[in-house]
């Protein structure tokens, strides 16, 4: 579906635009997301967040301690470690998982799914819950690669 209403047909949902995670250290953060990840820097307030690109989507490192108050936006955080999934093409989750171990990433846990497909849990520096997997564990298209 386009998102578009139809008639009378309220317009569908159809994506996550942003998800966030928080971090204690900033510095930390954008290193391990930008080079161990690899993601691509979209902007940074020293002190307050880190924002990286994915594809069409965003994900926002913030220090939850700076965003409690609300002052531009209303207040938001979350107490202990939160977890994102990235999306990977199964044939490359096994270079993911070398690429992690190269820079000193411990693989957590393995997971073999019912869909026939598989994904790998590992932590940031801050301790949130990071899994790579391939789309096929929720039955959709395989990732861009």
């Amino acid at each position: 579906m386009d998102g578009q209403p139809h008639g009378d047909q309220e317009p569908k949902l159809d994506r996550i635009l942003e998800t966030v995670l928080y971090v204690d250290d900033l510095d930390a953060a954008q290193r391990f997301y930008g080079e161990v990840l690899g993601l691509e820097l979209d902007s940074r307030k020293d002190g307050i967040f880190v924002f990286f690109r994915l594809g069409d989507g965003m994900l926002l490192l913030f220090r939850a301690e700076a965003v409690r108050a609300g002052t531009s936006v209303p207040a938001h955080g979350a107490e202990g470690p939160g977890h994102a999934c990235f999306a990977m093409p199964e044939a490359a989750l096994d270079r993911w998982k070398a690429r992690l171990e190269r820079f000193g990433v411990a693989i957590e846990h393995e997971q073999a799914w019912p869909r026939g497909s598989r994904s790998f849990y590992f932590r940031d520096p801050a301790g949130n819950s990071l899994e790579i997997a391939s789309p096929r564990i929720w039955g959709m298209a395989e990732a861009r690669g």
